[in-house]
């Protein structure tokens, strides 16, 4: 903030407006990682893992919303009168670079420490606000450092820079988490693996009906459908089921499984309702 209005450089009030965002997106990412562990089983009976996506997906939307804010007050400098930006010189412009430069090495080393942690997905949004702090806060310095010393309009050119480089980045993350709720089939490779898995479960399965896994989250749902000899007994059936959807969730890209066991295939499918039939 010292920096800011010390200099009035729109690149380097783009780079503090981002710090100040950190507080809020803290906030949230804090929410959605708190929330998470504060089960309720009857209100919840599935967890609340899509609080995580969530919660990405609002931090996302405010950051976006930053850049096109920080893009009309540059698009506002370039067609006014007002040109001021002044990072002064001796000790003053000394405080500002060194602010900056300070700022960015411990930003640097946030990441680094973030990025040790790339099983939660919310430690991973931190370390990528992390880079995109150190990246603004260098083109901010440049940008202000160069529109002092040569042309007036780097500066704001620099921030609408930023700005398009915030909306590009945070669109992105936007769209994968949505992605992420969208019930997304998952890949081949990972049905087929499925697929394996499941034949060589046990002898007594003698046909595989339906095998789907799709994304609701974070992890995959998966939902199993195998043919089991007509005459079989109760308790070996469930036996057989049971065992099966035990190893399944023991994968670490699925957080549920439903394996459903018949007799025959040759019947109407279920779950007539969903689009995918």
């Amino acid at each position: 903030m010292y920096a800011s209005i010390t200099s009035m450089s729109l690149a380097i009030i783009a780079s503090t407006m981002d710090s100040l965002l950190d507080l809020l997106s803290g906030a949230i990412l804090w929410w959605a990682a708190y929330s998470m562990k504060n089960l309720n089983k009857y209100l919840y009976p599935i967890g609340k893992k899509r609080r995580q996506p969530l919660g990405i997906m609002i931090f996302a939307c405010v950051m976006a919303m930053l850049g096109l804010e920080i893009i009309v007050e540059s698009c506002r400098k370039l067609n006014s009168k007002d040109h001021s930006s002044d990072l002064g010189t001796g000790t003053k412009r000394a405080w500002v670079i060194g602010i900056m430069v300070g700022v960015t090495v411990v930003k640097f080393l946030l990441m680094v420490f973030c990025r040790q942690y790339p099983d939660n997905e919310i430690v991973k949004a931190y370390a990528q606000d992390h880079f995109f702090d150190v990246v603004t806060n260098s083109i901010g310095l440049a940008a202000a450092l160069l529109g002092q010393a040569y042309i007036w309009w780097i500066d704001p050119f620099g921030a609408i820079l930023l700005a398009l480089y915030t909306i590009k980045t945070w669109t992105k993350t936007l769209l994968e988490s949505a992605q992420s709720l969208s019930s997304t089939s998952a890949p081949p490779e990972f049905l087929a693996k499925l697929t394996y898995l499941v034949w060589n479960h046990d002898r007594a399965i003698m046909k595989i009906d339906t095998i789907r896994a799709y994304t609701l989250g974070e992890q995959y749902f998966a939902e199993i459908d195998i043919i089991l000899p007509k005459d079989m007994l109760l308790w070996k059936a469930h036996d057989i089921g049971e065992s099966l959807q035990n190893k399944l969730e023991t994968l670490p890209e699925i957080e549920r499984a439903f394996v459903h066991l018949d007799y025959d295939d040759q019947h109407v499918l279920e779950h007539l309702g969903h689009e995918d039939y």
